[in-house]
């Protein structure tokens, strides 16, 4: 008898670990405390607070049993490796960066195929062999200190760069000696969101102050300061340029422009809208004056042209134009419009070999114009197809730039263009597995729940049938102003020749269409966003190229909310969901690290009016007992200290808690990374097979 009771236990323990995805799985056990808050009446429950804690035993032991589940489900999926196999195969090609010039050297990013990191090359010329400048491959055995940012002197004398570790938003600086390729004894840390701006015998950059011990990853990021500092002397030396402490929430970051003559310091209350201040270092007396005092509109400084600042703003000026402003003279009357307002969006302008080169959107498609510094129009560079542009930066006296096109079913490729011929040629073409002939990137416009038009790209191979068969991914973000343009994406070469497909609309909230366009899908009208979205799946099904059975959705960070609040509102259309790093508690996610700076995009549930709007769709508080929900992986970091974890534990265990079908509900917690930047590519390729066995296996297809 005793036999038999242990086949038995057998049989339900293999179930209960390598089940298919037709049983329900049985989730580890989460505690549930009487947390109730009152938001002006309203009492809401938070019953799984204690997950907030990410330094707790009870948490590491939760997270460890749901990792136990997740990757004992992942690892049952029978083609689980095959997929990583062939990933491996189609990543494993040399990546490289446009070049940059400084002080008559060349410099760049290479990528060998499967290296975790990029590593930063030099070369005297462009015939000349590459040596090795840094290579972080060679500070962490597992790949997981990234190079966050070069920084080179304009005498080339030294590089600043910064570093970071697991993921995390934070960075510690070092000064490389150029010629001697050593370390200086300067060091920094603490710093985030912040680069190195040059001038005289240091640098400035801005940071946040030492967050206490055990709290690095979560406590909220305030009272942030722009600091100068002296090439030689330590970190605790550093000159304060600029602080507020009466306005702790209120950011400063800075900027310098090429000559090193002006300081930037914009100000902002979080991730609109801007103050700027500037500083004349010509001066006799340098300080800083006040350019733009209010926080309205957004404006980026392009650079100097003599005692004049080049700025893009969108001060009556929805689209963006370029004016010169004198900072003796600063009142807006007195700007000078140098390229006006078009009905296209200006996304970026480098003024470079006296030229301005400019930057626009047209339906979320780059389109680069030539002017003079009059603002005539001289030429445009024509894009090999329909896309994005990037790397369109120079110097004042450059005489060729050197940019990367990239779109769905285009790798990225580098381009050379000779400003004083006007010659564009083909400079560097990568060898992917990959037949791009093959495939088709086409862009639609939809009609919105409200009548708006809303674009969206489809790309899939030529030979796909419109049948409603076709396994696909929705992909889309919605918010901060983010322009989502075409892009080549290596893991999706494993959709897209499996017969699949990849759709991503330009939702509103993105910034395609320009400052209008942005606040249609923020605050009050983020519905708009989940609507545009659902639309969208909508379109796809409608149109044959797929079915909700079929169907898939995705999205990261902001774009996790967009997939948490659309299957809470729509959960029938979609089969299988994929919310990455998503901000999922609307009610307290100003509470860690910087989310604070995200209220004047979402509204703060401190706000009575805000804290409606923000209950009506949080992805963790619409959860519902009577829907069935589609197949749900959760991806996360423990590093992740942007969208802190929290958010995606709570919104886990809520959901395994109340689903009421048959799909798996689980969630995937990477360790020693974080919100996205500097993942390793090991660690990319991963989870990127993870995804797509979960998908394949959920739609009931093979691989």
């Amino acid at each position: 008898m005793r036999k038999y009771i242990f086949i038995t236990i057998y049989i339900l323990m293999f179930y209960a670990c390598s089940s298919s995805k037709y049983d329900r799985l049985i989730y580890p056990e989460t505690r549930k405390n009487t947390i109730v808050d009152d938001y002006f009446g309203t009492a809401v429950a938070d019953p799984y607070r204690w997950l907030e804690d990410d330094n707790s035993t009870e948490t590491a032991a939760w997270v460890n049993e749901q990792n136990k589940l997740t990757f004992g489900y992942l690892g049952q999926i029978p083609y689980r490796d095959k997929i990583k196999n062939r990933l491996e195969q189609i990543w494993n090609y040399p990546k490289y960066s446009s070049p940059f010039k400084v002080a008559g050297k060349y410099y760049f990013y290479k990528n060998n195929g499967l290296q975790n990191q990029y590593v930063l090359y030099t070369q005297n010329d462009l015939n000349s062999e590459p040596e090795i400048l840094l290579d972080p491959n060679t500070l962490s055995e597992d790949g997981t200190i990234a190079l966050k940012g070069a920084y080179f002197s304009n005498d080339g004398k030294y590089m600043g760069y910064s570093l970071s570790e697991g993921g995390s938003d934070w960075q510690e600086f070092y000064i490389m000696d150029l010629d001697t390729r050593e370390n200086l004894t300067d060091y920094l840390q603490w710093i985030k969101f912040s680069g190195i701006h040059w001038a005289g015998d240091g640098f400035y950059y801005n940071r946040f102050p030492e967050p206490k011990e055990g709290a690095e990853l979560s406590s909220s990021n305030e009272n942030s300061k722009v600091y100068y500092h002296k090439l030689g002397t330590p970190q605790s030396a550093d000159m304060v340029i600029f602080e507020d402490p009466a306005n702790p929430k209120i950011s400063n970051y800075v900027s310098v422009t090429e000559d090193e003559r002006f300081v930037f310091i914009y100000r902002t209350k979080g991730t609109h809208g801007q103050a700027v201040k500037v500083m004349d270092l010509h001066s006799s007396s340098p300080k800083l004056v006040d350019i733009i005092t209010d926080y309205e509109d957004e404006h980026t400084g392009i650079d100097n042209i003599g005692d004049k600042l080049l700025m893009m703003t969108t001060r009556n000026a929805p689209n963006q134009k370029l004016v010169l402003i004198d900072p003796k003279n600063p009142q807006e009357e007195n700007w000078e419009t140098i390229i006006p307002e078009s009905k296209h969006v200006m996304r970026s302008v480098s003024y470079t070999g006296g030229k301005l080169l400019v930057n626009y959107l047209q339906d979320a498609a780059s389109h680069i114009y030539i002017y003079n510094l009059d603002g005539k129009m001289e030429k445009e560079i024509i894009p090999p197809a329909l896309g994005t542009v990037y790397g369109f930066n120079g110097r004042k006296n450059d005489t060729e730039i050197f940019y990367t096109f990239t779109s769905f079913t285009y790798p990225s490729t580098i381009f050379r263009y000779d400003l004083k011929t006007g010659q564009n040629s083909l400079f560097r073409q990568p060898d992917v597995d990959f037949e791009t002939d093959n495939y088709t990137t086409k862009q639609i416009f939809f009609t919105s729940k409200d009548g708006t038009k809303v674009p969206m790209f489809i790309a899939h191979h030529n030979d796909v049938e419109l049948d409603g068969n076709n396994p696909t991914l929705l992909y889309a973000y919605g918010g901060f102003n983010v322009n989502m343009t075409p892009s080549f994406r290596i893991s999706n070469i494993a959709l897209l020749e499996k017969g699949g497909i990849y759709a991503m609309p330009n939702l509103r909230g993105g910034g395609e269409y320009g400052e209008e366009w942005h606040k249609a899908g923020m605050l009050h009208n983020k519905q708009n966003v989940f609507d545009d979205f659902i639309v969208a799946a909508e379109y796809l099904i409608d149109n044959k190229y797929t079915s909700p059975e079929k169907l898939a959705i995705r999205g990261g960070s902001n774009g996790g909310t967009l997939i948490g609040a659309t299957i809470n509102q729509r959960p029938e259309l979609f089969k299988v969901a994929f919310p990455a790093v998503g901000v999922m508690d609307m009610l307290r996610y100003h509470k860690f690290t910087i989310g604070w700076a995200w209220a004047v995009e979402y509204g703060s549930s401190d706000d009575e009016e805000h804290f409606k709007n923000l209950y009506s769709y949080s992805p963790l508080h619409n959860i519902s007992e009577k829907l069935s929900y589609p197949a749900t992986m959760i991806t996360t970091a423990d590093h992740d200290d942007r969208v802190v974890p929290a958010h995606s534990f709570k919104y886990a265990a809520t959901l395994q808690e109340k689903h009421s079908g048959q799909n798996p509900v689980l969630i995937r917690i990477e360790t020693k990374a974080g919100h996205g930047a500097g993942k390793p590519t090991t660690k990319i390729i991963e989870e990127y097979t993870d995804m797509w066995a979960f998908m394949f296996y959920n739609m009931g297809l093979d691989y």
